[in-house]
């Protein structure tokens, strides 16, 4: 898989972390006094890097948690068909086919270039170079 493990205290704001096997980038870390018995706990708000949904991580600040390997590389528009873009990696040559986002629509044509990140298996086109 392409994740390492970490703890919740290395978690900050912008980091990334893996919940519900799904990557998120941090948006809030919230961390609790330890009590009189136990350690120190901590809530971790972040939203998906693929789904935009909201999530949350509770736990002592001890706990390991996944932290997933976020790869962003460039790739070159071969051909914009509907809602789906055809790409190709500038550095491996692999073509393949990923959703226009709606941000983008109208911007993409065939021989720009774009940044593009690659995640447990997913990818997403982030913007145009």
């Amino acid at each position: 898989m392409e994740k390492k493990i970490g703890t919740m205290r290395d978690l900050s704001k912008g980091k990334y972390v893996l919940i519900d096997n799904e990557p998120c980038r941090v948006i809030n870390v919230i961390h609790s006094k330890p009590g009189k018995h136990g350690g120190a706990k901590a809530r971790i708000d972040a939203i998906g890097l693929f789904d935009g949904q909201k999530r949350s991580l509770m736990g002592p600040v001890s706990q390991n948690v996944d932290i997933p390997i976020i790869n962003k590389n460039s790739a070159q528009v071969l051909n914009v068909i509907g809602d789906e873009v055809q790409l190709m990696d500038m550095t491996s040559y692999e073509t393949f086919e990923l959703p226009l986002p709606e941000d983008l629509k109208g911007k993409l044509s065939e021989g720009v270039e774009v940044l593009y990140m690659e995640s447990m298996g997913k990818r997403k086109i982030l913007r145009v170079q």
